[in-house]
């Protein structure tokens, strides 16, 4: 079950006594106690009938005493722990006997939400078995950085807009998996651009201050067919504009490109689906992996990843005596050229 669907059961009226929200991507775990915080109780309940609790400040018993009441005004309340996995609870047993007790027999006026920020809870536990048995578990996962540019578009076009292909994988590979960064900068962009215009990448540049000329990927790409000028002049621009190119976020995207180079190298089936399995992209962009394997051997690259992490070394001040950012850039890119 996706969040997009907890919210339209809460929407329905298809509201369960319990829930945990947990899991490694917190923007969805965020979306779902948002929804309840924000919507669940009209806004003259909820000045008597939400409870918001942070785990490293309560505990259970109080949790548990607050959800037996019933409401002050209206049918139902909310009671909210936010950093649940905070609770020192969950690390006795005995501790949790309150919690399964009300769990037994939930009082039906009352909706409990347990949002945990990037951990899980343990489903082992008689208290995990009972929350899925009389309400809803909920755990988010990553979006896989193959999925990244897919899921971009589909967010884009809920929201009534429309956005390039092309747009969708620069913000992907610029921005990462962060996607409370992608949603950021795409409620910038929805802004900017009107709805009946498509969300481009020369928007992207201009309102989001990611170049679609002079970025890591075109270096990667120039990178994978040994152009020297261009890389080069991509280079000198990030040498121009440091804060827009850190060092610390180049250097983790190239060691990426190049482990996956490895990958794709030592690949016996090297056919789309089993290569973009094999190596975790999407089969978009497998073009620019082929491109390198002609231009680099296995030897070479495995060379290459130990000059990136050499670089990584030095750019945290380890042996580096002094180089700057700009010249280390300069030095490995030489490395990797020649």
């Amino acid at each position: 079950m996706d969040h997009k669907r907890i919210i339209r059961d809460i929407q329905g009226g298809k509201v369960a006594p319990v829930y945990a929200l947990m899991g490694d991507e917190p923007y969805f775990v965020d979306a779902i106690s948002d929804y309840f915080e924000e919507s669940y109780l009209s806004e003259e309940e909820k000045g008597f009938n939400l409870s918001i609790a942070y785990g490293r400040d309560s505990d259970l018993e109080n949790i548990v005493s607050v959800c037996k009441g019933f409401p002050m005004i209206g049918s139902k309340q909310l009671v909210l722990v936010k950093e649940a996995q905070d609770l020192k609870e969950w690390k006795k047993s005995d501790s949790l006997l309150v919690l399964e007790n009300y769990l037994q027999n939930p009082q039906p006026s009352t909706v409990l939400v347990f949002a945990f920020k990037n951990k899980s809870l343990d489903k082992r536990l008689k208290v995990g078995k009972l929350i899925d048995k009389v309400g809803v578990v909920f755990k988010a996962d990553r979006i896989k950085e193959a999925k990244l540019p897919e899921w971009i578009e589909h967010y884009v076009v809920d929201k009534g807009c429309k956005i390039d292909r092309q747009a969708c994988v620069l913000l992907a590979q610029y921005l990462g998996s962060d996607l409370s960064k992608l949603v950021n900068a795409l409620s910038k962009l929805m802004i900017v651009v009107p709805k009946e215009k498509s969300i481009s990448t020369s928007a992207i540049e201009k309102n989001i201050g990611i170049s679609k000329d002079y970025n890591v990927f075109e270096l990667q790409k120039a990178m994978s067919v040994l152009d020297v000028v261009t890389c080069n002049q991509i280079i000198s621009y990030f040498a121009a504009n440091p804060k827009a190119n850190p060092i610390q976020m180049v250097l983790p995207i190239l060691y990426s490109f190049f482990s996956k180079l490895l990958v794709y190298q030592n690949l016996k089936d090297r056919s789309q689906a089993n290569a973009a399995k094999k190596m975790g992209v999407s089969p978009f962009g497998l073009g620019d992996y082929a491109k390198a394997a002609r231009g680099y051997d296995a030897r070479k690259t495995e060379r290459i990843i130990g000059y990136i992490r050499e670089a990584d070394r030095k750019s945290k001040g380890r042996n580096n005596y002094g180089i700057s950012h700009e010249f280390l850039l300069k030095e490995l890119v030489f490395k990797i050229l020649h």
